[in-house]
């Protein structure tokens, strides 16, 4: 992932308040910008721009950065076909995961069973051999698809024998649905329960202990301090906690600031890219980039932090929060990527009791 300097985070939003209060199109404008973050320069004046009410300006400007941009990111031409879908405004178009379909999807894009196949490796790989029946917390379980290939890969490495009980945890009912049954199809003799909230609604409340916690692109829905006081109320009842996450700067950098904007072109962008290479009904792609990635990438560029529903995180913040939460008692066993870029990355992190 490309940084901005300290330099350029002060200058950025200089150079938008001056080209909206002079209205100023992208070929007028006349301050140093890096070459090579030019794209992601205009991309940030015209959804700042759109975002606080300068429709037309701002889309002039996405289409003057989506004119320019190269190297597999193509968020601005990605954003103006997304606003001529939903009548230019740049607005959450539902509930995410209210239906199942677009997760699903995605799971099947490339990019992703690629970076899943390598995270079942890795926790195949750092997980110790459990002797007792093999307890499993899926916080954010979605569809329930990874936590059915994990439970079968950790029995095909010899990692677990016997399984004591599956707990899948999800907000989205229609999700959580899809999840029991597919594990329950996976591995037929897994008991399994289902709690219909967000982990934060739960976490103090547990009565029962688990070998391992698994967290998929699920845990960066709170902000950081959140995360802590949750993580603080699991660590009791878990012996080992697996993440598997984007690394993205989405979490402490406040709303319409370049950096939080940066991270967001680069990520999102990346992604997006990706949805739309793999094969699919085109109903289908459109679905899983509105009502899901771009459900996500509006709610960072428009809402205020405390009240968006995405936080990713660093890699370096995850270790600061494992170490503040989970330590000392829990030490880091895997820090690995799953598949990287030069703009977008995943990986797995892996704490367990030491």
């Amino acid at each position: 992932m490309l940084f901005l300097s300290s330099l350029e985070k002060a200058q950025w939003p200089e150079f938008c308040r001056d080209i909206a209060e002079r209205r100023l199109a992208s070929a007028d404008f006349r301050g140093e910008v890096r070459a090579n973050l030019l794209p992601m320069f205009r991309f940030y004046i015209g959804a700042l721009l759109t975002a606080t009410g300068q429709d037309k300006l701002g889309r002039a400007w996405i289409t003057s950065g989506a004119l320019i941009e190269e190297n597999g990111v193509f968020f601005s031409a990605h954003l103006n076909g997304f606003l001529q879908r939903h009548q230019d405004r740049l607005e959450m178009p539902e509930k995410v995961f209210a239906d199942p379909r677009p997760y699903v999807h995605f799971t099947t894009v490339p990019i992703m069973q690629q970076a899943r196949a390598c995270f079942l490796t890795q926790c195949g790989r750092t997980l110790p051999k459990i002797k007792h029946p093999f307890r499993l917390m899926d916080i954010g379980c979605g569809d329930g698809g990874l936590t059915a290939a994990l439970l079968k890969h950790l029995k095909a490495t010899g990692k677990i024998d016997e399984i004591g009980e599956v707990l899948l945890v999800d907000p989205s009912p229609a999700m959580l649905a899809l999840a029991k049954e597919t594990v329950g199809k996976a591995v037929p003799s897994a008991p399994i329960k289902t709690l219909n909230h967000r982990i934060e609604q739960v976490a103090g409340k547990l009565d029962a202990r688990y070998d391992m916690a698994l967290c998929s692109l699920s845990y960066h829905h709170l902000p950081y301090e959140e995360k802590a006081i949750h993580l603080k109320e699991l660590k009791p009842w878990i012996d080992h906690l697996v993440l598997f996450e984007l690394d993205a700067n989405n979490d402490l950098p406040e709303l319409h600031s370049p950096e939080l904007v940066a991270s967001v072109y680069q990520s999102y962008g990346r992604l997006i890219d990706y949805v739309y290479a793999h094969d699919a009904p085109i109903e289908l792609t459109l679905a899983c980039v509105d009502r899901l990635v771009m459900t996500e990438a509006v709610s960072l560029l428009t809402q205020r932090r405390g009240e968006r529903n995405d936080y990713h995180m660093l890699r370096t913040q995850w270790h600061g929060l494992f170490e503040q939460t989970l330590g000392p008692e829990f030490l880091c066993w895997c820090d690995s990527p799953c598949y990287a870029d030069e703009y977008f990355s995943l990986f797995t992190m892996h704490y367990g009791r030491g």
